[in-house]
Order: structure tokens, then C-alpha cells, then sequence
């Protein structure tokens, strides 16, 4: 007697396959967690950094002093517990310089985010695209030829329009059949910032020696001459950009699976590209102007966040643009403390954090680490 067909054709069905886990996402509890000690510690920072210098001035009396002056009708002065002069240093000095490095770090550290999902390379930073150099060519012009020679126009303004300059340049050499490619895109800043560098350095070998160190600090970057007026500009293009980049998270979620995927998902590719490239350009050459070359924040914060809640932008950017906050306000508290009287710029100090960082990324495979290319 012959075997049933379904004996003979049908292979015996296999037993149904235990229940696997869901794939790891962050959970909940790490966001708020993170965002909780971000906001922290930049309070405790803000506070510590305005009571920390010559003048000694304690963590309460710092709070009154700020306190003070944002709110309306509280004079502690009044009261004989702080002196003018504490006041002095504090709202006029120390506090301006924290803000200042705080919104540069938030703004360097959302341009490297940026950066990276629109080349899709963990390992790209915001100083690749050679707007920074354009902007050291900028001040150094100004400092060298003086700003009368420069028919008025001031240290900032010089830095600012040199970075925007190195950014048309970098356009025009990535732009290829009306397409941005993200190689060509790092290959042009590069060549374009090694040009540029070349050109600060001949400027700077070539002017009288009391200029060289004033050039020397300002490609170091520091937030020491700080004050209330140089926060609109750099303030107002991180509101902006934030708030963009936070309204195309999903956008920019799609980019990470690649330029076919997100196409399928509806996201114009080139538009976007072309888009980011002009936001970053925009935090670098806003933050360089009136801080100076401050390297690595771009590639450090980023990946660090990404180590935390993963590469989901709605996540991960306002962690982002917080770390970044913190990181530089930190730093700079170390650059004037760490060498008192002395100070260091805190190029230095984020160079030599964030290129052992650098390194140790290229060695692990950072796409894969960083949650960026997949």
C-alpha cells in the first residue's frame, strides 16, 4: 500500500519556536534619567562656575546674585550679605563666559549630530567642513591688518563672514550634477580647511610678534572676553536649528537606513542633505566667531549619547544639545581653574579629551558603535 501523499510530500512541521525577546530599546526611565542629571548638573555648573574665581563667592551667594537680577523686586544687596563687587563678578563676568560656553557646546555638539547623519560616517565633525578655518582666516586678517584696514569691520565680523565664506566654497566643490555627495562633501572641507589652515599660518608667521598670540588664542578658542551681547547670535541659530531638527527627527531617522530607504519613506534626499550642510555650517560659523576653534566637541557628545538612548533623533538630540552644554561649560570652568592665574584655551583641553576618543572610535568600527550607516 502506498504512503499517504501528505506522509510523502510534507515534511514534518517544526515545534513552534519559543518566544524571543523584543529587540533593546532605551528604556524610558534611562531618557528621563539622563535628561534629569543633564539639567542638573548644568544648574550646579552654572552655580559653581559664577562663584569660582579671584573674588571667593559661595554657591548660595552666587544664587542670590543671579536670582537678583532675573527677578524682579529681589535686592539681596540690600541686605549687606553681598558686596558690589561680588556682584560685579559674578553677573558680569563669570556668568556671561559659563552661558557662552554652554550654548557653544549645545551648538557644536547639534552641528556634529548633524554632520554625521547627513555623511552617515560616526567620525565626521563639524571642523571637517573647513568652515572653522574659514573663520580663522577671517579673524587673523582682522588682527593682522587691523580694523580700520578692514573698512571697520571687527574681529567677530570678520570670523563669521570667513566661515561663511569657506561654506559657499565647500557648496559649490561638494555639488556634483545638482547633488551633494557625502564623500565629496568631507573630501572637499578637508582640502578647503587644509588650504585655509595653510593661509592662517603664513598670516600668522609673517605678522609682528604681539599679534601672534592673540591669533594663537583665538584659534585655540576661548570664552574669556565673553559677554551678554555675543549670546544673541550663537543663541538664536541653535533655537532655530534645534527646533528644525527636532521637527525632521523622523526625516533624519530615515537617512541613517540610507539614501534608497529614505527616498521609499517620502524624505527629498537632496533637500534635506543640502539643508543640513547649511545648518551646520551655520552653528560652526556662528559659535567660531566670537569663541574660536574648539575642536572634538562634535564627535565626543554625539557618540556618547548614542552609547545611552540609541540613534533616534527624537531622543537623542535634546540630550544632544544638553551634553554639549555641559561639556564645555565643564571644560571651561577646568581651563581657568586647573593653571590659575594662567588659563587654557580650551581648544587644548577638548583636543586632548576628544582625540584619544577619536581613536579609540576608529578602532572599535564606529559605524557600527555609534548607531550611524547601518
Amino acid at each position: 500500500m502506498n504512503p499517504s501523499p501528505i506522509t510523502t510530500l510534507d515534511p514534518p512541521r517544526p515545534a513552534a519556536p519559543s518566544p524571543q525577546p523584543p529587540p533593546h530599546r532605551p528604556s524610558a526611565w534611562r531618557q528621563h534619567g539622563t535628561t534629569s542629571l543633564l539639567a542638573t548638573g548644568i544648574v550646579l555648573v552654572i552655580l559653581f562656575s559664577a562663584g569660582t574665581g579671584p573674588l571667593a563667592t559661595s554657591l548660595p551667594e552666587a544664587a542670590k546674585i543671579i536670582t537678583g537680577h532675573l527677578i524682579p523686586g529681589m535686592a539681596w544687596m540690600s541686605d549687606g550679605s553681598i558686596t558690589v563687587s561680588q556682584d560685579q563678578a559674578v553677573w558680569n563676568f563669570r556668568l556671561p563666559r559659563t552661558l557662552l560656553a554652554g550654548v557653544a557646546g549645545a551648538s557644536l555638539a547639534l552641528a556634529g549630530a548633524l554632520l554625521q547623519t547627513n555623511v552617515r560616517n560616526p567620525l565626521a565633525e563639524p571642523y571637517i567642513l573647513g568652515v572653522s578655518a574659514g573663520a580663522g582666516v577671517g579673524a587673523v586678517l582682522a588682527i593682522v591688518a587691523g580694523s580700520t584696514a578692514m573698512a571697520g569691520i571687527g574681529l567677530n565680523a570678520a570670523a563669521f563672514l570667513g566661515a561663511a565664506g569657506a561654506t559657499v566654497l565647500v557648496y559649490l566643490l561638494a555639488k556634483q550634477g545638482g547633488i551633494i555627495a557625502p564623500s565629496r562633501l568631507i573630501l572637499a572641507g578637508v582640502a578647503l580647511g587644509s588650504l585655509l589652515a595653510a593661509i592662517t599660518n603664513f598670516l600668522t608667521i609673517t605678522t609682528e610678534a604681539q599679534n601672534v598670540y592673540s591669533v594663537l588664542f583665538f584659534l585655540l578658542g576661548s570664552v574669556s572676553a565673553a559677554s551678554y551681547g555675543q549670546l544673541v547670535l550663537p543663541g538664536l541659530a541653535l533655537a532655530v536649528v534645534g527646533i528644525y531638527a527636532m521637527l525632521r527627527s523622523r526625516a533624519l531617522n530615515a537617512m541613517l537606513a540610507g539614501d534608497e530607504t529614505a527616498i521609499a519613506l517620502g524624505v527629498n534626499v537632496t533637500s534635506m542633505r543640502r539643508t543640513l550642510l547649511l545648518a551646520t555650517a551655520l552653528l560652526t560659523a556662528t559659535t567660531v566667531a566670537v569663541c574660536g576653534g574648539i575642536g572634538f566637541v562634535g564627535l565626543v557628545v554625539p557618540h556618547a549619547v548614542r552609547m545611552i538612548v540609541g540613534s533616534d533623533h527624537r531622543r537623542m538630540l535634546p540630550l544632544v544639545i544638553a551634553g554639549g552644554a555641559l561639556f564645555l561649560m565643564l571644560t571651561d570652568l577646568l581651563a581657568r581653574t586647573v593653571a590659575q592665574p594662567a588659563e587654557i584655551p580650551l581648544g587644548i583641553l577638548t583636543a586632548a579629551v576628544g582625540a584619544p576618543f577619536f581613536l579609540w572610535l576608529m578602532r572599535t568600527n564606529g559605524a557600527r558603535a555609534a548607531g550611524v550607516g547601518q
